[in-house]
């Protein structure tokens, strides 16, 4: 683990130098389709409610000691030498800090 910090450190710095604010708008479609990947495709790992599985859990409290900023570049960048992919092909970085947001807040209970 160690050995991967400095290219972690690395990826966050990039990350915030290049997303600035990231205060890109998200429309509201495009917020339902990352609520859907995060509950199925990163639910296939990190479990369907995201209480862990293949993955650790997402909960709020779980990584609450995490920025926004390096959850997004997690999201964006994966982490080499474990199952965890990177999705910056499918996620923007604006909608990485959108959806480490909403994990940081805890998704609403949609039953």
């Amino acid at each position: 683990m160690a050995s991967r910090l400095p290219s972690l450190a690395i990826s966050v710095f990039a990350f915030a130098m290049a997303s600035g604010a990231a205060a890109a708008e998200i429309s509201a479609a495009r917020e339902s389709e990352l609520k859907t990947l995060l509950l199925h495709d990163c639910g296939a790992c990190h479990g369907m409610t995201l209480r862990g599985g293949l993955g650790p859990p997402l909960e709020p409290a779980r990584i609450a000691w995490q920025s926004e900023e390096v959850l997004a570049a997690v999201i964006l960048d994966g982490v080499p030498g474990t199952p965890m992919p990177p999705w910056r092909f499918e996620i923007a970085p604006e909608e990485a800090v959108w959806l480490a947001r909403l994990l940081k807040q805890g998704l609403p209970d949609e039953s």
